[in-house]
């Protein structure tokens, strides 16, 4: 399974002093949002799913994408939306104010078709500059966007320029009793640090103490929906029931994870939402050999729920 995937590295320059949270990833997802079917939106209506456009649309797309009718694939029927094809890393800095002057970074992660629409996010944070952002909508001044050390875009020439997207390869091959599952006789330890709050459901409700078949059950659900909705793939043949009953056998060695509260107020449901998550790390011990892209595929496009505020961030010790 290869799903395609762009991480792009956003710097603007506060033209205003900005006044922002602890964690930004609400104000730049949610600001974001509004100003993005703002740009878009050829109608100006309030019900995306009453729209004569919705198949055609960018932002339905984007924020609203409703699985086909008739699809089941892992239980999609159950739900309204499929996940958004971008994640939003914020700017990892705790400061709260900013003087004029003062230059952010944040990192904008598009995957499969959501490459395509790339000059949109550009056009949008542009816009979302001189609309201001955070307490007293502080404005800023849009400045480039690279890809690694690549320009992108900048607002000196106003070019756009492509780059080649990369490939996450994550394994299939799960059959019980292949070389994939086959113990060596020596075990493995890994160090998942969570640098965002991981929002993940198990049974309904949010993990606390995160077992690894906990974590790798979610990672499964939100790279197979990747995949079939953004990539043009199809539901990846994997054995779950194969996979989960080895990371069972996964055990903590140890962890220091830690729950951290955070709200966001959503404008459009008019309602302030608890998003908290947990934080910290974890090691784990036994054979994970099988599951490594799966983690590494995981590091990069984030895991459980919120993923567009840049929720579920880790990396791999």
């Amino acid at each position: 399974m290869i799903i395609r995937y762009q991480k792009y590295k956003f710097t603007i320059e506060a033209s205003e002093p900005l006044a922002l949270p602890d964690y930004k990833g609400s104000t730049f997802r949610g600001a974001f949002g509004n100003a993005f079917k703002r740009v878009v939106c050829a109608l100006k209506r309030n019900d995306c799913r009453e729209c004569l456009l919705k198949t055609r649309c960018v932002y339905v797309y984007v924020f609203e994408t409703s699985p086909p009718e008739g699809t089941d694939i892992m239980g999609m029927n159950k739900y309204e939306t499929v996940p958004h094809p971008f994640v939003i890393e914020p700017p990892v800095e705790s400061k709260r104010a900013y003087n004029s002057g003062d230059i952010l970074h944040f990192n904008l992660i598009l995957a499969g078709k959501g490459i395509d629409y790339l000059p949109y996010f550009i056009y949008t944070f542009e816009e979302l500059g001189k609309i201001g952002i955070g307490k007293g909508r502080g404005k800023y001044k849009f400045l480039s966007v690279k890809d690694g050390d690549e320009p992108v875009y900048s607002i000196e020439d106003k070019v756009f320029r492509n780059t080649v997207s990369k490939e996450l390869q994550v394994q299939e091959d799960f059959e019980p009793g292949s070389d994939t599952y086959r113990d060596s006789g020596s075990e493995d330890t890994i160090t998942i640090r969570f640098l965002t709050p991981a929002r993940i459901k198990h049974q309904r409700s949010l993990a606390v103490e995160l077992e690894f078949h906990i974590l790798i059950r979610s990672l499964l659900r939100r790279l197979c929906l990747l995949y079939y909705f953004h990539c043009g793939g199809k539901e990846p043949s994997w054995d779950y029931k194969g996979i989960i009953k080895e990371a069972e056998k996964i055990v903590i060695e140890k962890g220091s994870l830690r729950w951290r509260d955070w709200e966001r107020y959503s404008s459009r449901q008019d309602v302030r939402m608890k998003m908290g998550g947990v934080m910290g790390e974890v090691t784990y011990r036994g054979n994970l050999k099988p599951f490594t892209s799966i983690l590494k595929a995981g590091s990069i496009l984030h895991v459980g729920k919120g993923t567009s505020f840049g929720l579920g961030k880790y990396e791999i010790q």
